[in-house]
C-alpha cells in the first residue's frame, strides 16, 4: 500500500505559492468582543473568527471575584496553547507517516493575581508561568529518532506555543467616546 499524506497534498500547492507570492503567506486571526450586558460585571461572550462567528461564552475567575462559571481569558489562553501544539502534532504525524493512537495536551497557566486586583504592586500582571504536558502513544514500530522528530517538529511549528515564548509587541489603539446618557 502506497502511503499518502493528505496533509502534505493539501500544503504542497499552499508552498508553491507561498514560495512565489510571499504576501500571501499573511493572514490575521480575530477575535472580537462587543460588550452586551455591560451591568453584569461577570460575563460576556466573544466573537471568534471573522469568517465563522463563533460566539463563546466567558467568565471570570473566581480567585478575582467571579463566578467562574465559563471559561476565562486564561483558559481561554490554555485552550489556544493546547489546541494549536496538538493540531501541529496532527499535521506533523501525517506527514511523517506516523499514526496517532491516543494524544492528550495539557497547557495550564499559573498567576498569582494579587497583581491584578492592585494587592500588591511588585506581583506582577502577567502569568508567571505556563506549562505542556504532552503525552502521546504511537506504535512501538516507530524509531525513537522519529519520535523525537515529530514532537522537535511540532514545538518549532506551533504558532502560539512560538509566540509565548518568544513574546511580541502589542499594539493598543484605544478610542474613547463619549455620549450624554440620556440619549442612550
Amino acid at each position: 500500500m502506497i502511503y499518502t499524506s493528505i496533509v502534505k497534498e493539501r500544503q504542497q500547492p499552499l508552498n508553491e505559492n507561498y514560495i512565489l507570492d510571499p504576501q500571501a503567506a499573511w493572514i490575521t486571526d480575530v477575535a472580537v468582543i462587543e460588550g452586551k450586558n455591560l451591568s453584569d460585571p461577570f460575563h460576556t461572550s466573544v466573537c471568534i473568527n471573522d469568517e465563522l462567528k463563533v460566539d463563546f461564552p466567558v467568565g471570570v475567575h473566581r480567585a478575582v471575584g467571579g463566578h467562574h462559571d465559563f471559561p476565562n481569558s486564561g483558559d481561554l489562553l490554555c485552550a489556544a496553547m493546547a489546541s494549536c501544539f496538538e493540531t501541529a502534532l496532527r499535521m506533523i504525524a501525517n506527514r511523517l507517516q506516523i499514526a496517532l493512537y491516543k494524544t492528550t495536551i495539557r497547557a495550564t497557566a499559573n498567576v498569582d493575581v494579587r497583581g491584578t486586583l492592585r494587592v500588591d504592586k511588585n506581583v506582577p500582571v502577567c502569568f508567571q508561568t505556563m506549562g505542556l504536558e504532552v503525552e502521546i502513544t504511537i506504535n512501538n514500530s516507530v524509531k525513537e529518532e522519529t519520535a523525537n522528530k515529530l514532537i522537535s517538529a511540532t514545538e518549532q511549528s506551533c504558532i502560539v506555543l512560538q509566540t509565548l515564548t518568544k513574546g511580541i509587541p502589542v499594539l493598543v489603539d484605544v478610542k474613547i467616546l463619549y455620549c450624554d446618557n440620556t440619549s442612550i
